[in-house]
């Protein structure tokens, strides 16, 4: 970019406030007090562990005031979000200038007190960290891991019509698997309906240790790799901050008018544009700690791996460091900046916007402000009509698909469902009686033939799971709601967002101003015990595992047993807040056990004793037979009649769990049963056997605590799978019918020698069933035509 749109004046004032902002930012890195050299800086002064990352702090407050510019200049919402990892000071400072940081944090504000102790209060105990947490106006975007700013743009700008989402990416965090699909989000924004993603690469050359890969390539190869992607970039290079702040206010003019021109000239014919416009972007070129320190101990630090962090490592105990530390700081004239009494210079105040047009106080960043609850259709509407328990078969997630439907109907602008390209194979596919899947790629005529492609489609399709999850955190985060599904054993492929996401709900929730957002729902289907025919690699439910990991106050998991449980804890989850719903359920055929009432009943519960599959009348069982998840609870079922069956005066209890962190102690998680409605349950010393859904030790460890906990026995996955059949694969496992009776009579002491013939009996049933498998490569009819006969004839 050649141009100068700048006055001198406006070259004078933009400068002073990001001379302002790199000030501060050097300043909260380093300093515990003398915050504005009101005297000669001494080494007291300086914190003895300076903490922070400088590098990139300098090209993110220099983008951040470019855009505030314009948005004062123009008058329109903007979103700011920094990619870049740890470079909160670069937005932690403009924050501060703005007002916004004071008006959270009345301690921390202007005046010499709070700019003391916003800066001594940076990476500091008790105080900011070095990226952008919950705690920081403006923000929704946690920097602490890369990859992901781009996707959480993208959700953001979702049915925003009139929002500008900046999305400041790293050159690092450029190189992430994540970061590189969520450049084609671009074919998924509709400039009808939606907002505008503005990304801005920032090429500042360096890792923490290493070159960047895109700082390293031909010009031509790297503008090409971009025009591939679809974008239309602007470069603005150099070091020498006038040309610098003309050629930047150059981009940013023309990228902001070339998105009203696309926009405009959509919403003026009422659609979408038949071919897909090519969105604007920014490649801002500038040098790694940019103002900052040219060389220590004889090395060269500006433009170099060694501005990443901290430029003068120690300045406390260094003479020399602190030294070069004064000058670096003395270089922004902050006598010019800010008064004596510790606030920024009228002139400074009065160039940023105003209100809720600061990019520090956009209330699209605290999206709960602007949620509105869900209109939620009543989901019995689609309930299965249950007469008897396990007598018919149903997929448990069509019914759910339906009110899916049913709820992009009733919430046309703060609705999206997600899945990466398994929508209908999730059997979900009734959404699409609603809405199609949004696309503005190509489009060719055969695709009308159940392609469902459409461009003001609510379904988000894309075959990465990283990409859909940041577009739907980042659609929750500004104030909407969403659902999405994916295959069981490639939850994985999210793990680490899970993480941060469950992290920012906690951390959320000690910052009184942030309202609240709506749950992330994740549907997990395709599940394990249905994956006999994709094999050992597609079986894994150990997502589960990583979800207990975190906050008991941001997790939720629900394994409902048949369609009516998942619609009623669906719905349930569709209306809650500051939560992670993580549901369980396959979307294969399967037997149903309960009635639209006596599921919501059972699910209010989350845990629950079915009378009707229990032989203990009212007095106390012998045993208990417990289970959790559909395949678990028809293979419980049926180990139940064959117990029944040899031994009718068996007092047997069947105990089914949908809400998985019922097992845990109430003082370990909301949700955790009182001690005495647990024992209630399962009894104070009777033998338990739990058929479980994930990795048997997940049961032990979420009930370890309880009473007699060495009672309990738990089936579940052991890794053992291969192509195979269905039963053949819980054989392999120990969760079928057959070992569970066994392990039953195992543990009721009269059965330990009288039930040795059937023990014996049931062994030779599983190999008889084995070899059918291996005959006609399917199940006995007697195992797939399976139905519950009841209690009354036997």
């Amino acid at each position: 970019m050649t141009a100068t749109p700048l006055s001198s004046d406006e070259l004078r004032r933009l400068h002073a406030w990001w001379r302002a902002c790199t000030y501060l930012g050097a300043a909260m890195i380093y300093l515990r007090d003398n915050p504005l050299l009101a005297e000669p800086l001494r080494a007291e002064q300086v914190k003895h562990r300076p903490l922070g990352h400088w590098g990139s702090s300098p090209g993110i407050a220099f983008t951040y005031a470019h855009l505030s510019r314009l948005v004062k200049r123009d008058d329109f919402p903007a979103l700011f979000i920094a990619g870049p990892g740890h470079g909160a000071p670069g937005v932690l400072a403009p924050a501060w200038l703005e007002g916004t940081y004071g008006e959270r944090y009345p301690d921390r504000g202007w005046g010499l007190a709070g700019l003391t102790r916003f800066c001594r209060e940076f990476s500091f105990p008790g105080g900011s960290g070095s990226h952008c947490t919950p705690e920081v106006p403006g923000s929704i975007h946690e920097g602490g891991e890369l990859g992901y700013s781009l996707s959480h743009a993208f959700g953001a700008a979702f049915d925003h019509p009139d929002l500008v989402v900046a999305a400041m990416v790293g050159d690092g965090e450029a190189e992430t698997g994540p970061l590189a699909t969520a450049w084609h989000s671009n074919k998924f924004l509709n400039p009808v309906r939606d907002g505008a993603v503005l990304p801005i690469l920032h090429l500042n050359g360096y890792k923490i240790a290493n070159p960047t890969l895109l700082a390293r390539i031909p010009r031509e190869e790297l503008l090409a790799l971009f025009a591939g992607y679809g974008w239309a970039p602007r470069v603005v290079e150099g070091s020498e901050p006038e040309a610098m702040h003309q050629g930047m206010a150059a981009a940013m003019e023309d990228c902001l008018a070339e998105i009203r021109a696309i926009q405009g000239a959509a919403r003026q014919a009422g659609s979408a544009p038949a071919q897909r416009p090519r969105w604007p972007m920014v490649i801002l070129i500038s040098p790694k700690g940019w103002t900052g320190p040219k060389e220590a101990d004889g090395h060269q630090v500006e433009g170099t791996w060694r501005a990443h962090q901290v430029p003068l490592s120690d300045p406390r105990h260094n003479p020399r460091h602190l030294e070069q530390l004064a000058q670096w700081l003395a270089s922004y004239r902050p006598e010019e900046l800010f008064t004596p009494e510790g606030r920024p210079q009228p002139e400074l105040m009065d160039w940023a916007p105003r209100g809720e047009r600061r990019l520090s106080a956009c209330p699209y960043a605290n999206g709960g402000l602007g949620r509105r609850p869900l209109e939620r259709p009543d989901w019995r509407a689609h309930g299965v009509k249950v007469e008897f328990p396990a007598a018919s078969s149903v997929e448990n997630t069509a019914p759910l698909g339906a009110y899916l439907a049913d709820l992009l109907r009733a919430n046309p602008d703060n609705f999206r469902v997600f899945g990466p390209d398994e929508t209908a194979s999730n059997r979900l596919q009734a959404v699409f009686e609603a809405s199609g899947k949004t696309w503005l790629a190509e489009r060719r005529p055969e695709d009308g033939d159940g392609g469902h492609l459409a461009a003001d489609g609510r379904v988000m399709e894309m075959l990465s799971e990283h990409t859909l999850e940041g577009w739907l955190e980042g659609y929750l985060l500004s104030g909407r709601h969403g659902f999405l599904s994916t295959y069981e054993a490639f939850a994985h492929v999210i793990d680490s967002m899970f993480n941060q996401h469950a992290k920012w709900l906690e951390m959320a929730r000690a910052v009184p101003w942030r309202a609240p957002v709506a749950a992330l729902n994740l549907l997990i289907t395709s599940t394990v015990w249905r994956q006999d025919h994709n094999g050992f690699t597609h079986q894994d439910p150990g997502f589960l595992d990583l979800v207990v990991n975190k906050s008991p106050e941001v997790t939720r998991i629900y394994l409902p047993p048949d369609a009516n449980c998942l619609l009623a804890v669906a719905d349930r989850c569709l209306g809650e807040t500051d939560v992670i719903n993580v549901l369980v359920a396959d979307k294969q055929s399967h037997l149903q056990y309960l009635s639209p009432e006596a599921a919501l009943r059972h699910c209010e519960r989350g845990i629950g004793l079915w009378d009707w599959a229990s032989s203990d009348g009212d007095g106390e069982p012998e045993a208990v037979l417990a289970c959790c998840g559909d395949v678990p609870t028809q293979e419980a079922l049926a180990a139940v009649e064959l117990l029944l069956t040899h031994f009718p005066d068996l007092r047997l209890r069947f105990v089914n769990v949908v809400d998985l962190f019922t097992l845990a102690p109430a003082e370990e998680h909301p949700h955790g049963l009182a001690e005495r409605d647990y024992l209630s349950l399962f009894t104070a010393d009777k033998p338990v056997v739990f058929n479980f859904h994930g990795y048997p030790w997940l049961i032990h460890r979420l009930a370890y605590r309880r009473p007699n906990h060495d009672r309990m026995h738990v089936r579940g996955y052991k890794e053992k799978g291969s192509i195979t059949t269905p039963l053949e694969l819980a054989m392999e496992n120990e969760i079928d019918r057959y070992t569970l009776a066994i392990d039953i009579l195992d543990r009721v002491p009269r059965l330990q020698v009288a039930g040795a013939h059937v023990k014996q009996a049931l062994r030779e049933r599983q190999q008889a069933c084995r070899e059918y498998a291996h005959t006609w490569g399917i199940d006995a009819p007697e195992i797939t035509n399976w139905r519950w006969a009841g209690l009354k004839g036997r």
